[in-house]
């Protein structure tokens, strides 16, 4: 009886962690998002590849999504799933593809539902605070993917902080 009191005294207590109130989180607009993929489908035509870019939030939902004319139907979800990575990571795609290559701990990343481990997906930071990420799909190559990714992020760079 005495357990049962305790326990429930415990369950009924404040939690301190969980009674602060509010949580103010920065996180990309609309405009911005949308320029952002504009930009890195821009920067992927330019270089001859037909891609698909897209920027979720901080919590990983989709906020733009740009497929270029012509782009392979694939690309949608692959960069959707690369921008969501890398957003729940905090880490470019490609160094979470080199983690998993390289410490046996990780081997089991890329079974996470949602998440594509290849190149083509970074997070958007405002200073050290990640308020979104990038992913793009389609270019023959993770690396190349990257460039135009970055190409996207360069775009609203002076605008995040």
């Amino acid at each position: 009886m005495r357990r049962l009191c305790l326990l429930a005294s415990l369950a009924l207590a404040p939690m301190p962690a969980l009674s602060q109130g509010l949580v103010v989180e920065r996180t990309l607009s609309a405009g911005l998002a949308a320029e952002a993929v504009a930009a890195a489908v821009e920067a992927c035509a330019g270089r001859g590849h037909r891609v698909t870019a897209a920027v979720v939030d901080r919590a990983g939902v989709l906020r733009a999504l740009l497929r270029a004319d012509g782009a392979g139907p694939h690309t949608v979800s692959s960069a959707r799933a690369k921008a969501y990575t890398a957003a729940s990571m905090r880490a470019t795609t490609s160094q979470i593809l080199e983690t998993v290559r390289t410490n046996p701990g990780a081997l089991r990343l890329p079974d996470i539902e949602g998440f594509l481990v290849v190149g083509g997906g970074m997070p958007i930071r405002a200073g050290d605070e990640v308020v979104g990420a990038i992913g793009v799909g389609g270019a023959p190559g993770g690396h190349l993917d990257d460039q135009c990714a970055e190409a996207g992020i360069e775009r609203i760079r002076e605008r995040l902080n």
